[in-house]
């Protein structure tokens, strides 16, 4: 980062990105109250800005109470300031108010699940998987004795290429796919691969919680770029890219969490051309392409990448064996090499079994079969919540897949209770503020429909509706 040695504006924007880094790293837990946090001058050595700048920050920090100082001693992190509702002693409340986790909400049991963007293991192949990891061991007598390539299993790289080709229309080989375990660790990669702290990072808002905490591990400063039924608004995106430079927008185009939205192809176009004329990377998270109800989605925006400004990861657990965790990156050789540097690092390649398993199902007229009855299961169990919803004065846009819905409640209903109410009852969903980069969305909820059975289903949205007109009626009679 340039040094800047003097006053004016750009110390000053640069002293507001000091002060969001140090903030999330606060709110992150990394610096627990009456904390000393670095001084002046090791801050600006880390982060390669003049101290003046992180001065000012430091000024800010104190003067919201963020942060309070001891003569000749230093700064220190103030108490008090994280814990808003630290009389609700629900783990799940305090991750909601505190970290904003996913994990911890996933913590918390419950009996009507809608909290977990998961399928219902009822619904995935059990029975044939218990008998056909006998025949891998046949066909694969040692593939318990060696670890897998840290690309992943060249057998199974070709098989994706050659389906990527045919489906989606990708100009890729084996050498420019790298297999992960799962979608996450994938983001995870690909953050610290392209993400230095204080880099400007697009994502959508709403988006996957995981990838909020992600980016802001790696100290970068995200932009939020609000996603609607029809898509993005092009005219803020370009803005951003001309003003600050991202060095990526996270993208979750198809079914996207939490919302269901489709980003339409013709926008899909659009943004390749955006991010290569400003040479801004897209990050295109592809975890729900195959669970569609109607029609097939929109082509990837893989497909449109001619510069290699898109790297695309696709998930296949979720819909197969969640336990196998295999997700796919496609990228171009000038970023693999790198990629494959930090997967080494990680965890030297994942497990050679899951792989092989993965491949010989996914070769399978078994596969299509499958996610033919699947798409059915779940579009049934999209429709019953909906169907009780419809009782409501909530609202949402009903997705044409994936395994989401993205409600908002009246002003009337304080999220923090009903979420306290509804763990009481054994009941579980995302607040719509944890998927909220800037953490406002208090009115929104994310409800999965996919995890718990039918009768499950029912029951506990009807008692989830019971709890919230409770609570709207204390309020509105308070």
């Amino acid at each position: 980062m340039e040094r800047v040695n003097g006053g004016g504006t750009q110390v000053k924007a640069l002293s507001e990105h000091v002060y969001d880094y140090i903030w999330t790293r606060i709110q992150r837990g990394e610096w627990r109250e009456h904390e000393k946090i670095p001084s002046i001058r090791l801050l600006a050595s880390e982060l390669n800005v003049h101290r003046l700048t992180v001065f000012k920050a430091y000024q800010r920090l104190k003067e919201d109470k963020k942060v309070y100082v001891k003569d000749k001693s230093g700064y220190y992190v103030h108490p008090g300031g994280l814990l808003p509702f630290d009389d609700l002693d629900s783990p799940i409340v305090s991750s909601y108010v505190q970290k904003s986790h996913l994990s911890e909400i996933h913590r918390v049991p419950a009996t009507y699940q809608f909290s977990y963007a998961l399928i219902d293991p009822n619904l995935l192949p059990n029975r044939y998987f218990s008998e056909y990891v006998k025949e891998i061991f046949d066909l694969y007598p040692k593939v318990l004795s060696t670890y897998s390539t840290v690309q992943g299993d060249e057998e199974l790289r070709h098989v994706l290429a050659r389906h990527f080709a045919h489906q989606h229309h990708f100009h890729v080989g084996a050498d420019d796919i790298l297999i992960t375990s799962g979608s996450q660790q994938a983001i995870d990669l690909l953050a610290r691969l392209l993400i230095q702290p204080m880099d400007a990072v697009l994502i959508e808002r709403p988006t996957y919680s995981a990838a909020i905490d992600i980016f802001r591990q790696q100290g970068a400063k995200l932009l939020p770029v609000d996603i609607h039924p029809n898509g993005y608004d092009l005219e803020q995106v370009e803005s951003y890219m001309i003003q600050h430079k991202p060095r990526l927008f996270y993208l979750n185009p198809t079914f996207h969490n939490p919302t269901g939205y489709t980003i339409p192809a013709k926008q899909r176009k659009q943004l390749v051309e955006l991010a290569e004329r400003h040479r801004c990377f897209l990050l295109e998270d592809d975890t729900f392409h195959d669970i569609y109800f109607d029609r097939e989605p929109p082509l990837p925006l893989f497909s449109y990448s001619t510069e290699g400004y898109v790297v695309y990861i696709r998930s296949f657990s979720k819909y197969v064996a969640p336990g196998l965790r295999i997700a796919a990156v496609c990228l171009r050789p000038a970023l693999m090499k790198h990629l494959f540097t930090l997967k080494a690092l990680s965890d030297n390649g994942s497990p050679l079994l899951n792989q092989k398993i993965f491949l010989h199902y996914f070769s399978s007229a078994r596969l299509q079969q499958h996610l033919e009855k699947l798409r059915i299961a779940l579009n049934v169990r999209k429709s019953i919540m909906e169907e009780e919803l419809s009782l409501t004065d909530w609202t949402w846009s009903s997705p044409a897949g994936g395994l989401n819905l993205w409600v908002k409640l009246p002003p009337s209903v304080p999220m923090d209770e009903l979420l306290a109410k509804s763990i009481e009852k054994s009941i579980s969903f995302v607040p719509g503020s944890i998927c909220d980069p800037l953490k406002e969305k208090k009115a929104w909820m994310r409800l999965s429909y996919s995890y718990i059975n039918e009768k499950q289903l029912r029951e506990g949205v009807r008692q989830l509706i019971q709890l919230s007109r409770e609570l709207n009626h204390a309020h509105t009679h308070f």
